[in-house]
């Protein structure tokens, strides 16, 4: 790996294949060597974390590691402490000692929050500590809600450990709608045994070296039994990163952990893999590459949780379409009131509705979480989407959804939000990102006031400018709100001064010269590699971390 990039030759070339090769200049800064405060927040509030890492023999398992309220703790941005150890029947559990690499996925459930960190191990009094390699976070696709609460520890059944999966096992991860998955990334030196590779050394300058933690979702039956017991996983459209397929290029070896969540059982699993990078003929026709997995060791551990979980009980919003409208070549705006004609549940400007959407062809719902991109204040839901070549959902929106069509959804939800106060604020998106930042818009042009904001927005030319008059009407009506429009490649029909202010890429410096202040927040929304480099800007020109926030759009399912 070179010094230009966090992503090791494996992920490099897994990215290469797919064709998304400018992945790692574009969203390298995305992966840090720190957790941000954010994330370090995140991380002490969870009651669980998922885990990734080696036994004496090198296999990749994964776990789920549960502790009492504050069992995790971050002293600084480079340390989490976690005040907890694995039962004695986990394949893990003899492994965790100084110098071990580990990954970790936080994910809250219910939220559909998740953050991911790899790094070593290191002892400290009863706990252990995590010196943090690498840390970035990840988009809520595909993350099943769920309640969790905690029921009184039991003495649980001895594992049940064996070579394959019986007709019990293959029938729940059959009916599993969620797993994780573990795999590693371990450059073995001359000489040392496959149990000595998964000993780390956090001085080493190869921060992608180590084991990773991810989550992959879908509709029960996404993973397919075969009935010599391979395992086919899909691996849909994702953030492009391939953590989990760079590994497997480099070392098949995997780990697979099903949960059952009624009764707090882990099923884990240890094998070898193998990537079909054209899922052909696949059962999902989603999938846009199947990791087919040869099962090797199976340890099943019922009861192993304190911890237990229910799918949410509110039932899915029935909304109706009562008006189509086309913002851009590109963007369709659908305009959703409750089916029955009651009141909607109230949403918060900058959240995102997840809708379930019945395609022709397809064996289940297919699910997307799109930004609210109206008023908090309209009694109504507003969703923007952007037309995808490529995308199951927004294709199917935009050719056959029509008004007075109906769909589901689950109520809003999302921690992207507009801040409180009365400080500046600096509204910065690109393309269809504009969406959340244009409810932020109405929400505080509708609370009045004198609070200082910049609306600076990004897109191609005049015909890709969504939303355009409906900013102007904000505008017109508001106080102390600026607007900064760039145009990257304005056509000779877009007027300078007019239709934009600027030509080119919205850039750190642009927003550094707004001069907004120190107490100043900035939200971004768009391309991810955009972010990245805005983030690394501001930061640079002596912006306080705490002070950005960000979210991406696009297809947001881990690779």
């Amino acid at each position: 790996m070179t010094t230009a990039t966090p992503f090791h030759e494996g992920e490099l070339d897994a990215q290469r294949r797919a064709g998304a090769a400018g992945v790692a200049s574009a969203v390298g800064g995305f992966i840090r060597d720190h957790m941000p405060e954010q994330h370090r927040d995140f991380f002490a509030m969870l009651p669980f974390v998922v885990i990734a890492a080696g036994d004496e023999q090198g296999r990749p398992w994964v776990s789920l590691l549960e502790g009492e309220d504050g069992f995790i703790a971050s002293p600084d941005p480079r340390t989490l402490t976690v005040a907890a150890r694995l039962g004695a029947g986990d394949p893990l559990a003899a492994t965790l000692g100084a110098g071990s690499d580990i990954g970790l996925l936080g994910i809250e459930l219910a939220t559909r929050r998740r953050n991911r960190l790899n790094g070593v191990i290191r002892p400290v009094g009863d706990a252990f500590a995590i010196e943090v390699r690498q840390s970035f976070g990840n988009c809520p696709q595909y993350i099943h809600e769920r309640e969790w609460r905690r029921v009184a520890p039991l003495s649980p059944p001895e594992a049940v450990v064996s070579d394959r999966l019986d007709a019990g096992q293959c029938a729940r991860i059959r009916a599993a709608d969620t797993c994780f998955i573990g795999s590693g990334h371990l450059a073995t030196e001359a000489g040392a045994s496959r149990g000595d590779a998964s000993r780390g050394d956090a001085s080493r300058g190869d921060a992608s070296r180590g084991y990773d933690a991810s989550h992959r979702g879908g509709e029960p039956g996404f993973v397919r039994v075969d009935e010599d017991g391979t395992l086919h996983l899909p691996d849909y459209a994702g953030n492009h990163f391939f953590n989990t397929i760079g590994n497997l290029l480099r070392d098949p070896r995997v780990g697979l952990l099903f949960v059952d969540f009624d009764t707090g059982g882990l099923l884990q699993i240890t094998g070898r893999a193998r990537v079909d990078w054209t899922a052909a003929g696949s059962h999902d026709p989603d999938a846009q590459r199947m990791i087919e997995i040869v099962v090797e060791r199976v340890v099943d551990r019922p009861g192993a949780l304190a911890l237990r979980w229910h799918r949410q009980d509110a039932p899915p919003l029935r909304l109706e379409v009562i008006d189509k409208v086309r913002e851009s070549d590109q963007i369709a705006s659908f305009l959703l009131a409750d089916a029955e004609g009651g009141a909607l549940p109230p949403f918060a400007a900058g959240q995102h509705l997840a809708v379930e959407l019945e395609v022709p062809r397809r064996s289940g719902r297919v699910g997307r979480s799109y930004s609210l991109s109206g008023s908090p204040l309209a009694g109504t839901y507003r969703l923007s989407v952007k037309r995808e070549p490529q995308g199951t959902a927004s294709r199917f929106l935009h050719d056959h959804v029509e008004i007075g069509d109906r769909l589901e959804a689950r109520r809003p939800s999302g921690e992207f939000v507009l801040p409180g106060g009365d400080g500046p604020l600096v509204l910065v998106s690109a393309g269809v990102g504009i969406t959340p930042m244009l409810s932020m818009l109405h929400a505080v042009v509708a609370r009045g006031g004198d609070r200082p904001v910049w609306f600076v927005h990004g897109t191609r030319d005049g015909s890709t400018h969504a939303f355009r008059a409906e900013v102007d009407a904000l505008l017109s009506a508001a106080g102390r709100v600026v607007r900064r429009i760039f145009y990257s490649a304005p056509r000779a029909s877009d007027r300078p001064g007019l239709d934009y202010q600027a030509k080119g890429r919205i850039t750190a410096e642009d927003l550094l010269a707004l001069e907004a202040g120190p107490e100043a927040c900035y939200l971004f929304c768009g391309p991810a590699g955009l972010l990245t480099d805005l983030s690394a800007g501001l930061e640079a020109g002596g912006v306080s971390p705490a002070r950005i926030d960000f979210e991406t759009f696009g297809p947001s399912v881990m690779s």
